[in-house]
């Protein structure tokens, strides 16, 4: 099984800015966010049982995340992951909706940006990174925790669901959430409350 989490906030999530390859440090939020997901995670671990690791995207954002999680769970970070970092948003990196209009006037009337970004990643090579990770993931016996992203959390509950890029585009990516993976459906562990961003990558 696969156990996949959404770094803590950050300042540019918090600014609702595209990080993609950029980094922003946790806001203090966010470090509740990774610590309350940690603290699920432990007890998901006494109740699950069997052997668990965990991997996480190499960037900053998820290095800490991963690092409080595993000061709640007592496991250490088996691999920081190139195929976990996040999307590529080539020309958008950095930028809110207003800097993105501003460059596309015809995307003025939408509200959901995820991939159609120019210069940058594309669903396809998303999809084979992903997948790639995945297949790896789920042909061991543990139960893997991902530290990732919005967008390759999007993509990994997609190619579990068969859905289609514009359904990608309606998934939440709430920071407090964990999201069990594998054999065939994704089930949703809601954390103790706190106030999640709603926007960012």
């Amino acid at each position: 099984m696969i156990w996949l989490v959404r770094h803590g906030e950050t300042e540019m999530n918090r600014q609702g800015r595209f990080q993609g390859r950029l980094d922003a440090p946790l806001t203090e939020l966010g470090e509740a966010h990774a610590l309350k997901v940690g603290a699920h995670l432990r007890a998901l671990m006494q109740t699950e049982g069997g052997a668990w690791s965990l991997d996480a995207s190499p960037l900053g954002r998820t290095r800490r995340t991963a690092a409080l999680i595993a000061e709640q769970t007592g496991l250490e970070v088996r691999r920081f992951d190139d195929r976990l970092a996040e999307v590529d948003f080539g020309d958008w990196e950095g930028l809110d909706r207003d800097g993105i209009v501003a460059l596309r006037p015809d995307l003025a009337g939408f509200t959901k940006f995820f991939l159609r970004n120019p210069n940058g990643e594309t669903h396809a090579q998303l999809s084979q990174r992903v997948r790639s990770w995945m297949d790896e993931a789920l042909a061991t016996p543990d139960q893997r925790i991902a530290v990732s992203h919005a967008g390759v959390g999007r993509m990994m509950r997609g190619l579990v669901l068969g859905l289609a890029v514009e359904e990608l585009r309606e998934l939440d990516t709430p920071h407090d959430v964990i999201f069990r993976i594998g054999e065939g459906r994704v089930d949703r562990f809601e954390c103790a409350p706190l106030p999640s961003a709603g926007v960012g990558r």
